[in-house]
C-alpha cells in the first residue's frame, strides 16, 4: 500500500493564508497525497472538495479520513482536472481554493510514469494516465512543433537545436526512453560547462506542460476562482516555476487593478473598473532555509494569494 512521501510544500503558510474555519467550503484543486486537505480539516470542522486527474492518489483518502475521524466526514474526493471543478460542483460559491502546481514527488519518484530523467522509464508524463503521450509528442510532432513547445514552455534557447537533434535521433529509431532523450538533450550543449540544474530539464518541462495542458488549465482556473469564490474567500497558489508564476501574478495584478502588463500566455481579459481581487502577497513567499534543508525539491515554489472582493458590485 502506499504511504505518504512527503510534506507539502510551504504547508504553513498555505493554511496561514488560507486561514481555515468552520463551516466553511474549500476546494483543494491538486489532493496529491492529501496533505493540504488533510491540514485543512485538521483546523477546522469545514468540507474540503479535493481534485486531483490521477487515479492513483485516491488510495490516500481512506487514510486520512481514518486518521482524522469526525472531521474527515468533510473530505470528497474527485477524480478529474481541477480546470473543471466548477461543472463538478455544480457553481457553488466557496470560502477558499488552494492549487500546488506541477508534477509530485510521488510521480517523479516512479519511473514508469516517465516524468523524471533521473531513471529510466517509458516516455509517458501523463498525470492523468491518459491521452496525448511524451512518447507521441517526441516521435509524431514535426521539428518545427518540438521547437515551438520547447521554447515556449520550457523557455529553452536551444530549442531548434534540440528540435533537430530529437527528429535526427528519431530517424534511426523511436524515441522510447527518458534516459534517451535526456542524453539527445545533453549532446546539444556539447562541451558546456554543466549548470547546477541538468540541460535537459527544460526540455521535459516543456513536454510535461504540453501534454498536460498545464499553462491552458491554469488559465482555466484561475477565471473559475473569480466566479467561484465568495466576498472574503481566499486563493493560494504554489508555482514552481517562471511561466507558471508569470500567470498567476499577471491574473492577480490585472484583477486587482493593478495593470504592470499581461503576460503573452493569459487570455484577454475584459475591462473592469471594480477590482475583483485584494492582493496579499506584494512579492511571493518563497521556502525558507529550514524547508530548503528538508525538501531541497520545494527550491523553485512561490506563493502567491489574493482575496475575492466587490461581488456585490459587479457580473463575474
Amino acid at each position: 500500500m502506499k504511504t505518504r512521501a512527503h510534506t507539502p510544500v510551504l504547508l504553513d503558510e498555505v493554511i496561514g493564508h488560507l486561514n481555515p474555519r468552520d463551516g466553511e467550503t474549500y476546494i483543494d484543486c491538486t489532493f496529491g497525497n492529501g496533505g493540504y486537505s488533510e491540514a485543512i480539516l485538521e483546523k477546522a470542522k469545514a468540507t474540503v472538495y479535493a481534485f486531483d486527474i490521477d487515479p492513483e492518489v485516491a488510495i490516500f483518502v481512506a487514510e486520512i479520513k481514518k486518521r482524522l475521524g469526525e472531521k474527515g466526514e468533510g473530505l470528497h474526493f474527485i477524480e478529474g482536472n481541477f480546470a473543471e471543478f466548477e461543472s463538478k460542483l455544480g457553481g457553488i460559491l466557496v470560502d477558499g481554493i488552494v492549487a500546488d502546481l506541477g508534477v509530485s514527488s510521488m510521480q517523479i519518484d516512479i519511473p514508469e510514469r516517465g516524468f523524471s530523467f533521473q531513471k529510466k522509464g517509458p516516455l509517458d508524463m501523463r498525470m492523468s494516465k491518459s491521452g496525448l503521450s511524451a512518447y507521441e509528442v517526441v516521435n509524431d510532432y514535426s521539428g518545427e512543433e518540438l521547437s515551438d513547445i520547447i521554447y515556449k514552455y520550457g523557455e529553452e534557447n536551444k530549442a531548434r537545436q534540440i528540435a533537430r537533434a530529437i527528429v535526427r535521433s528519431r530517424e534511426a529509431a523511436p524515441i522510447e526512453t527518458t534516459t534517451q532523450l535526456a542524453d539527445i538533450v545533453r549532446r546539444v550543449f556539447g562541451g558546456q560547462r554543466k549548470k547546477k540544474i541538468d540541460f535537459a530539464t527544460k526540455t521535459f518541462q516543456a513536454i510535461r506542460i504540453f501534454v498536460n495542458g498545464e499553462i491552458d488549465n491554469l488559465s482555466k482556473l484561475l477565471g473559475a476562482a473569480e466566479r467561484s469564490l465568495k466576498d472574503d474567500g481566499r486563493l493560494i497558489v504554489v508555482s514552481f516555476h517562471a511561466l507558471e508564476d508569470r500567470v498567476v501574478k499577471s491574473f492577480m495584478h490585472e484583477k486587482s487593478g493593478y495593470k504592470p502588463g499581461v503576460s503573452r500566455y493569459m487570455p484577454e481579459v475584459e475591462e473592469n473598473n471594480v477590482p475583483s481581487f485584494k492582493m496579499i502577497t506584494k512579492k511571493p513567499i518563497v521556502p525558507s532555509d529550514v524547508e530548503l534543508e528538508k525538501n531541497i525539491r520545494s527550491r523553485s515554489a512561490k506563493l502567491r494569494s489574493a482575496v475575492r472582493i466587490n461581488r456585490d458590485k459587479e457580473h463575474v
